[in-house]
């Protein structure tokens, strides 16, 4: 949904609800919204209203580009468990594992060699869960 389809009187909120829901999928986001304390409700706060609001819901980049870059993002600075999740999205965001291969290419050269090499075991590992065969 972009943000033209959306009704202006909408929060930031409302749409990276939305947003979020979309792509992580209701099990998920109601796991971490169920989890979060006094403590960390602020960031919960944060990541729907900025991460899933304000980024993931720009209108000039797809889906399923987002999920890529995402990715890509994601293993060249390590957060393997950030990868795993988001490979797991790519159920709802349209991107195939050839994309996500061709991301995790880019890794290789531009975040180096051993960065890509986990996360193509993280990825492996992830889809093979998920019963997607590669």
């Amino acid at each position: 949904m972009s943000r033209q389809e959306i009704d202006l009187a909408t929060t930031e909120a409302d749409i990276g609800m939305r947003t979020r829901r979309r792509v992580l999928g209701d099990a998920h986001v109601d796991r971490a919204l169920a989890e979060a304390s006094a403590f960390d409700a602020p960031f919960q706060k944060l990541i729907t209203d900025g991460a899933w609001g304000q980024i993931w819901s720009r209108p000039d980049l797809s889906t399923r580009e987002r999920s890529m870059v995402t990715i890509a993002l994601l293993a060249g600075l390590g957060h393997w468990d950030e990868v795993a999740m988001h490979v797991r999205a790519t159920a709802n965001t349209g991107a195939r594992p050839e994309d996500v291969r061709e991301v995790l290419l880019h890794v290789a050269v531009y975040a180096g060699v051993p960065a890509a090499n986990r996360a193509f075991k993280i990825v492996k590992d992830t889809y093979a869960q998920m019963g997607v065969a590669l």
